[in-house]
């Protein structure tokens, strides 16, 4: 306990000697530092002094307490026997073009409910990701080992400071529709990825290259055969970029020729307009034949795809829901071959047991988000509004909820950049070492409950309390938490519900659509909800730049 206290006291020394840098009118900080900070890291050529700048914006991000981590994630999922050579990576993405399947050529799958948006540059979901992979191609790619390697690229070339990328593209590369693919289809495609009109969640990831957002500095060769980058800094995971999938092309026809694409005035009002049906053109190994939505997709070969020889599976046919119950019913009864979740009562049953429950590394974080500008923090000040959220954290049992809801062997969170995570120099960000310390066991949060330091953290938040230890009348704390449907989500939130009523917090749970809560979440109709984070690409920043003020997967609406 005198351990605990103590760490809880290092903490709020640290956010005091922040307060000129978390000042702000009302209970939010004030985030113009932050973004300044993420600006230079993007811009340092010293690895180093990189990493350390890293730290500096951890340090500024988990001070806030508005990221509660729970635990770090790994993938379970279950795949019929009778297939072989689906692969996943440590981002959660699963590729099916070189699959094979005994005896028939259609594989049958479930990733999730109906998804968001299947638009490359503007989806910010781990199975649009996948369905991404599946059905567009980018310069790079990942092999079934976690390797880059070059898909419609051949390679590049790089100029002596690391500032200058040239892709070579492969030759005769064709659309699904049999058009020409060529490197101006990806000039243009990232120009609209980055331009303020689209708005696309992802955008800041091309800030590094010169002229972000509206005048990106990306030229196509007059042959379509190259594209030529140019940086304002070296960046050591660009050829990550290359394959991540709000970097792949999209057709520029189809995707300004879509009805309702712009306004009467002629500006964009739904850039997602061209792929909300099945029929519209992409570059992968599958082309979306139909779409039942809430319901059904079709995924059928490309036979344009430049690989298409390797293409064993003809159809993928997806079943679209998120009752977990429902799904792994199908897969028992031979319905489906992969399914992307299982029920949580199910778990340990399969875990370890069953040839065909698998469990692979992520690279990821489950957590808890706080909306900064809720209304259940008006009245605090900053440090105020920073003690309650560290409360809540202090209260909540990260092992319980492993060990009877997540079952697959995670590690209990202490801070939102997961274990594992590279520093960008060869070495890894997660460790002590002589140039930095983290302030509670390598981490912010310790994983055990303590009720008496989140007592103490809420009396200073101004709250009283009855000699039972319990919340009084005259100061309650009452708000909702949103989350997305299945057993997980909804245990986690039950378990941490149980767990802030030991003091008499009154949290109730909204459960909604995917869809619904994906949007909720992202435009702070919340209080407190469910999140998780998996990497795009192994570095540190993948993690820190998502919370700048302009950042469209912002959750927790820091300087909005």
């Amino acid at each position: 306990m005198k351990k605990l206290l103590s760490a809880l006291l290092v903490m709020m020394m640290l956010v005091a000697c922040m307060a000129p840098a978390l000042a702000d009118e009302g209970s939010e900080p004030d985030w113009t530092h932050y973004d300044e900070l993420i600006a230079e890291i993007k811009t340092t050529t010293d690895l180093e002094e990189r990493e350390a700048l890293m730290h500096q914006a951890e340090d500024m991000l988990m001070e806030t307490s508005a990221i509660l981590p729970i635990y770090y994630y790994n993938d379970p999922f279950m795949l019929d026997s009778a297939v072989t050579n689906v692969y996943s990576n440590l981002f959660g993405y699963k590729f099916f073009m070189y699959a094979n399947k005994e005896g028939d050529t259609t594989l049958r799958a479930c990733l999730a409910s109906e998804p968001d948006k299947l638009d490359p540059a503007l989806n910010s979901t781990v199975d649009g990701a996948t369905l991404a992979v599946n059905s567009f191609s980018g310069l790079y790619t990942y092999d079934a080992e976690g390797q880059l390697v070059p898909d419609l690229a051949t390679g590049y070339t790089m100029n002596e400071d690391g500032t200058v990328y040239t892709f070579t593209l492969k030759e005769g590369l064709k659309w699904s529709d049999g058009s020409e693919l060529n490197a101006k289809d990806f000039e243009w495609s990232w120009k609209r990825a980055a331009a303020t009109a689209t708005a696309a969640d992802y955008s800041y990831m091309f800030n590094g290259i010169k002229g972000y957002p509206d005048d990106l500095a990306v030229t196509a060769s007059d042959d379509g055969l190259t594209l030529t980058v140019e940086l304002a800094a070296p960046c050591v995971y660009f050829l990550d970029l290359a394959a991540f999938p709000t970097f792949f092309a999209v057709k520029q026809s189809e995707v300004e020729g879509a009805e309702g694409y712009l306004d009467a005035d002629g500006n964009i009002l739904n850039p997602n307009a061209w792929a909300t049906e099945a029929g519209f053109i992409s570059s992968g190994a599958y082309v979306l034949t139909e779409w039942k939505h809430n319901e059904s997709m079709v995924y059928e070969k490309n036979p344009n795809y430049w690989n298409a020889e390797n293409v064993k599976i003809e159809r993928i046919e997806l079943m679209l829901s998120a009752d977990d119950t429902a799904i792994y019913a199908a897969y028992q009864a031979g319905d489906l071959d992969f399914i992307d979740t299982v029920p949580t009562d199910q778990i340990a049953s399969l875990n370890g047991i069953d040839p065909e429950f698998y469990v692979v590394d992520n690279l990821g974080t489950y957590y808890v988000s706080f909306n900064v500008k809720s209304p259940l923090f008006d009245g605090k000040t900053v440090e105020q509004a920073n003690a309650m959220r560290r409360a809540f954290a202090l209260l909540v049992d990260r092992q319980y909820i492993i060990d009877t809801i997540a079952q697959t062997g995670q590690l209990p969170a202490n801070t939102f950049v997961p274990a594992g995570m590279a520093d960008g120099h060869g070495g890894v960000f997660r460790m002590d070492d002589e140039d930095y310390t983290y302030p509670v066991e390598t981490g912010y949060f310790s994983t055990e409950v303590d009720v008496e330091g989140a007592i103490e953290l809420l009396k200073s938040a101004g709250y009283e309390f009855d000699a039972n230890n319990m919340l009084s009348a005259s100061t309650p704390i009452s708000f909702e938490y949103l989350t997305n449907e299945g057993s997980g989500n909804v245990g986690i939130a039950e378990c941490i519900q149980q767990d802030l009523a030991v003091i008499g917090i009154n949290m109730t749970i909204r459960t909604c659509d995917w869809n619904v809560f994906l949007n909720d979440r992202k435009n702070g109709n919340y209080d407190i909800a469910r999140n998780g984070w998996l990497a795009d690409f192994n570095d540190p920043i993948n993690f820190l730049e998502m919370w700048t003020t302009d950042s469209g997967n912002n959750d927790c609406q820091f300087g909005r």
